[in-house]
């Protein structure tokens, strides 16, 4: 192809062209060619339009320019794509002269402005065919038409192009609207008989112009200097064509939307632009006309209200064909409730709902549903919102599940726990069989695999009434057996639940999970499981592995805890273990949660919970009191407390120290040993305070320690005060063992000392919980060990002297005898009364768990029955202790009031057998056989005098079995 351009005559292409009212075909076939080419193509039709130029050269060359400015690479339709393709396969011949002028000569204009220099680009070649034929301009909307083209130009395509954000999306709309409008109204406008999506169309091509290159600073003030001429010479005569007609064409309200716009980039521009004297003159003055002009322009063409049917309908068809900025036209679609549920709408969202597949538009259609439901309750209403809830759930069931938690959090915050249940009735319809189908299916498949299947299924039913559903997850969490930690899963996939409500008070807001927590399942906790299944399902909300906290160790200390730290509560037992395990969280910010939780009050509240353990044996009967057995979880939650409230906790340094003397204040008329175990909270504010006759047996450095008058405390009472102290702390007792003053050389002392020591012991015994007994057992082997404490070892269960080493058992044959003398002393006539039946369970309990760890420290001295010691006599040693242990026990046994406590002891007694049987057949001595069984002869009569008859019959029973592995009768 050896030419660009074919030879064609250009009149008769132009004359076609502008016949055909196809001026952007034109534009586009036009643009195709390469630049050089298509300027002077754009010469020579402007060269052709300004001779003899008539009311349709005007027309055509207007449409041609706008269309210039509104054209955009990649909306060219087949011929035009083919026709590039062909312009870029092929070169072209630099002379495009086709031989042929045209008709019309050009006729030079005498009073042309300025006359400027040539045009150097595209846009100059438009403004220099309007400066040739502006005079021929007679039509006042014409003129307006090319006033608005030359504005947009030099607003568009110069560094008068304010930099920034493209026009809000509603004053796009509005200008969107208003175009579409115009042409609807205007009969002879090409674009009225088009339809509304070509409209709409079109229109967005008119307001999306691309700046795809930029006049030069000399060339724009070239075009200022033009409009500044032009609107000097047409504009009374415009104003007041425009202010004597009814309403506007298209033409002038595209020329009063530029120039508003311009006239502010005017002014930008000045302000910003580093401008010349003249530069600026040009623009100051620019900016004036403008400004006159407008001014004089009746505000009621300026402002068009729109019809809100059009509106609405070019909302729909901007989504529906997904044109230029449909996105966000969505969330005008979402938000507005005065077209909102007309049928377009809804078959709009229906088509289209893919685009709606973000959370912030969920929320925005959620919001639109309720404002509707709220004010239609007829049955096509319901209708409508069935279908358009339907819709939205469609929509949020795609989302991502951190978009979901959005969607979730907003509407908690808009609507609190009940969410859409609250205004939306067809929500409740069916939704608590939905709730139940759905959780059954899901504690039926537990499992990892299963749930992100799970969160989905559980994320619908919490957009809809996130209430109802986490009070159904923590519901089933405590009654459905070893689900709990799986719902707890479930629940963390969704902090948007970590919501507080605040129930139009601030400042007292509260967590929706726990008041969940509150409702569904604290009050309703009936067995040991449940609370377990509770307790862990709370730990991991606070806990997750690979989650944010749901709830926070603060909200459940207040929830939990402070509700029920009254010793007559009936669910005080399960609130100190939920307090024991929120302060084993570590708190995620450097201020401590438990700041905010009230310390002193706290650690106060605690201190008197172990004050009713001074008296525990002597509680009204009739009065709840939690066991002996959480007292050791109160004293591991104290000591914790006395780690984390440091004088960071306070806000001010004298503060903690007011608050320090409240505290030792309101514990000073508690038990004594109570101050004893804040110690590490007192630090040295406060010395230790016991009794005073603690002096009298220990060595108390005065800078630590002050005595204080207990009437309880009489002389004599040193030992017991120092046995309490033992009872504080491991670190407390290890004190006091150093700090003990009896002096061994003594034989009196030694005796007094003994004889005081088990007078001690027995009163402590009773109230000692099992880590204080495990405490006083330490003590108690120490002394021995020391040859401190005195325990003389009678032959009352020995046959025959026995010719062994028992030098490694003396301490655990001692203590063996210590218990037996506790317990004779325990349960004589002149202690008979000091102990209500229900203590006696408890005193055995420990006894036999002292008895367990001797039977171990017992084992382990000796080592394994099938490695014996070298000397080989040690499985003979083990069988005496285990005879002389199970002696004991049946004695204690048969001194007991209470008849009750015989399970422990068959237990133990049990145990001790077994020991004894297995290092019994492992001697393998000559004499085994005969020992084995005078021994076995002997334990049996001495369970025959054991009046419960359960005990012994358990007791014949395992020494019969015993009695199977050896041969012949006692010798």
């Amino acid at each position: 192809m050896g030419r660009m351009i074919p030879d064609v005559n250009h009149t008769i292409l132009f004359e076609l062209v502008k016949a055909l009212c196809v001026p952007r075909l034109f534009v586009q076939l036009l643009l195709a060619l390469p630049q050089d080419v298509c300027w002077s193509q754009l010469e020579r039709l402007v060269e052709y339009i300004a001779s003899e130029t008539s009311p349709s050269d005007i027309r055509f060359f207007l449409d041609v320019w706008w269309e210039v400015m509104k054209h955009k690479e990649g909306q060219e339709d087949a011929t035009v794509s083919a026709f590039s393709t062909l312009i870029r396969q092929h070169g072209c011949e630099p002379s495009l002269d086709d031989g042929l002028q045209p008709p019309k000569r050009f006729k030079g204009d005498p009073g042309s402005l300025n006359n400027p220099p040539a045009a150097s680009s595209l846009l100059m070649v438009l403004t220099e065919g309007l400066k040739q034929t502006y005079r021929s301009i007679a039509l006042p909307h014409m003129k307006c038409y090319a006033l608005a083209n030359l504005v947009e130009l030099l607003s568009v395509f110069t560094e008068l192009e304010p930099e920034g954000s493209p026009l809000p999306v509603a004053e796009y709309l509005d200008k969107v609207s208003a175009v579409v409008s115009l042409w609807t109204s205007d009969t002879e406008s090409q674009f009225h008989h088009r339809g509304l999506d070509e409209k709409v169309k079109e229109a967005e091509r008119s307001l999306s112009l691309l700046s795809v290159a930029k006049l030069s600073r000399e060339e724009l003030f070239v075009g200022l200097d033009f409009l500044s001429s032009l609107l000097h010479a047409w504009g009374e005569e415009l104003q007041c064509t425009l202010n004597s007609s009814e309403k506007l064409c298209y033409e002038s309200y595209r020329l009063l939307d530029t120039l508003t716009a311009f006239g502010k980039n005017l002014v930008c521009f000045s302000k910003v632009k580093d401008l010349g004297e003249d530069e600026a003159h040009v623009v100051l003055e620019l900016t004036q006309i403008t400004k006159d002009f407008l001014k004089e322009i009746s505000a009621s063409l300026k402002s068009k209200d729109l019809d809100t049917s059009l509106v609405s309908s070019v909302v729909m068809t901007i989504i529906e064909q997904k044109l230029d900025r449909h996105i966000e036209m969505c969330s005008i679609f979402a938000s507005e409730t005065t077209w909102a549920f007309s049928k377009d709408w809804v078959d709009c969202l229906v088509k289209s709902k893919a685009l709606f597949q973000k959370p912030e538009l969920v929320l925005k259609l959620l919001e639109t549903l309720v404002n509707f439901a709220m004010s239609h309750q007829d049955k096509e209403a319901r209708e409508l919102q069935v279908q358009v809830t339907k819709a939205i759930v469609e929509c949020y069931t795609e989302l991502s599940l951190t978009d979901k938690n959005k969607v979730i959090s907003g509407v908690l915050v808009s609507w609190g726990g009940p969410g859409l249940s609250l205004n939306l009735q067809i929500v409740m319809e069916g939704f608590q069989e939905d709730l139940n189908v759905t959780f059954n299916q899901i504690t039926k498949s537990v499992s990892d695999e299963g749930l992100t299947r799970a969160v989905a299924s559980v994320a619908r039913l919490m957009l809809l009434y996130p209430e109802a559903t986490v009070k159904q997850v923590c519901n089933l969490a405590v009654v459905n057996l070893g689900a709990h930690q799986f719902l707890a899963q479930i629940l963390c996939s969704f902090p948007a639940l970590s919501f507080l409500e605040t129930h139009d008070d601030p400042g007292r807001s509260r967590s929706l999970v726990v008041r969940c927590l509150e409702e569904a399942a604290w009050g309703r906790l009936s067995t040991a499981r449940e609370e377990e299944q509770f307790l862990e399902f709370l730990a991991f909300l606070m806990q997750p592995s690979s989650a944010a906290p749901l709830v926070s160790p603060a909200d459940v200390t207040k929830a939990f805890v402070f509700p029920c730290l009254k010793s007559d509560s009936a669910q005080i037992e399960l609130s100190l273990q939920i307090l024991s395990k929120v302060l084993g969280i570590q708190s995620c910010s450097e201020e401590h949660w438990i700041k905010s939780c009230h310390p002193f009050p706290l650690l106060l509240s605690l201190c008197k919970l172990l004050d009713g353990y001074a008296k525990y044996w002597h509680q009204p009967r009739d009065q709840v009191f939690p066991s002996l057995e959480i007292k050791d979880l109160i004293l591991n939650i104290l000591s914790q407390l006395c780690e984390v409230v440091k004088p960071e906790t306070a806000p001010s340094p004298e503060l903690w120290v007011q608050s320090l003397a409240w505290l030792h204040r309101k514990v000073a008329s508690l038990d004594w040993t109570i101050g004893l175990r804040l110690k590490k909270l007192y630090g040295d504010h406060f010395k230790n305070e016991v009794p005073a006759t603690l002096f009298e047996i220990c060595t108390l450095p005065e800078d630590e320690w002050t005595s204080q008058p207990l009437p309880a405390y009489g002389p004599g009472s040193g030992l017991l005060a120092w046995m309490e102290c033992c009872c504080v702390s491991t670190a407390l007792r290890e004190t006091m063992l150093t700090l003990l003053t009896v002096n061994v050389d003594n034989p009196e002392e030694v005796n007094l000392f003994s004889k005081g020591f088990l007078v001690a012991l027995i009163q402590v015994f009773p109230w000692c919980s099992h880590s204080e007994w495990k405490r006083l057992t330490h003590v108690v082997e120490n002394l021995l060990q020391r040859q401190v404490l005195h325990v003389p070892y009678t032959l009352e269960y020995v046959q025959y002297m026995p010719l062994l080493n028992l030098r490694p058992f003396a301490c655990y044959l001692q203590f063996s005898v210590l218990f037996l003398r506790g317990f004779q002393l325990l349960c004589s006539s002149s202690c008979s009364t000091w102990l209500p039946a229900e203590a006696w369970l408890h005193v055995v309990q420990l006894y036999c768990g002292s008895l367990t760890d001797l039977l171990a420290s017992v084992k382990s001295t000796a080592g394994a029955p099938s490695h014996p010691a070298e000397d080989k006599t040690s499985t003979q040693e083990v069988s005496f202790v285990c005879i002389q242990m199970f002696c004991h026990l049946l004695h204690v046994a048969a001194m007991l009031p209470d008849k009750e406590c015989g399970e422990p002891l068959v237990v133990v007694a049990l145990e001790i057998l077994s020991q004894y049987e297995t290092f019994s057949s492992a001697d393998m001595s000559p004499g085994n056989t005969l020992r084995r069984a005078n021994e076995r002869h002997f334990l049996e009569s001495i369970t025959d005098n054991v009046s419960d008859k359960a005990l012994r019959s358990t007791l014949l029973q395992k020494l019969s079995k015993l009695g199977a592995h050896s041969a012949g009768g006692p010798a």
